[in-house]
């Protein structure tokens, strides 16, 4: 399977990682093709501009947005990993989805409503956050951010999603949390 891991996180010594390493560990052990975008290390700008939309409604996408577009047309499946930062997409993943599932290429409308683009692909997305998972059970946090990710970005787009992972606490656990943590994490890519 031909499959495109998005990461972002500004410093190559964070848990996140960690994570990436695992995720393309467990997928070249199983022989996937593996592609990884990490935004920070690629430059990413993820400034959504007039030119953008200019670009999106002539079909003449500036470079970076096509590059990445094409990395998705390419995948089977998708794995994102980024930290939870104020309850959602930190910047520069929010920047990515914004530029790059674009109208046009992630979904369109007709005269019957929402035509999503990428179906027949699957994502799994993993976060970090530091929240403790006891504050967002309780609150409906959990539930809210896969609403707004996993529906409103994700299926909206047609694509399916797997699982959601969500490690909470990550500053504040034991390193045998952090170890739990990426069992689960290669535990649901062998999954994929």
């Amino acid at each position: 399977m031909k499959h495109l891991v998005v990461y972002s996180h500004p410093n190559p010594q964070s848990f996140n990682h960690a994570i990436l390493e695992t995720v393309t560990e467990t997928l070249k052990a199983k022989g996937h093709e593996v592609v990884v975008r990490d935004l920070y290390a690629v430059g990413f700008d993820p400034v959504l501009k007039a030119t953008d939309f200019e670009g999106i409604q002539s079909g003449n996408l500036p470079q970076d947005i096509k590059a990445e577009q094409g990395h998705i047309a390419w995948a089977d499946v998708m794995t994102f990993i980024h930290p939870v930062w104020w309850t959602g997409l930190p910047a520069m993943f929010k920047g990515y989805i914004d530029r790059v599932f674009c109208y046009g290429f992630a979904y369109s409308f007709d005269d019957k409503g929402l035509v999503p683009h990428l179906k027949g692909k699957k994502v799994l997305i993993v976060n970090t956050q530091g929240t403790p998972k006891a504050a967002y059970d309780a609150s409906g946090m959990f539930e809210a951010m896969k609403m707004t990710s996993d529906t409103g970005i994700y299926k909206f787009c047609g694509l399916e999603v797997m699982d959601h992972l969500f490690l909470p606490a990550v500053p504040m656990v034991k390193d045998e949390a952090r170890k739990g943590y990426l069992a689960q994490v290669k535990e649901a890519v062998a999954k994929l």
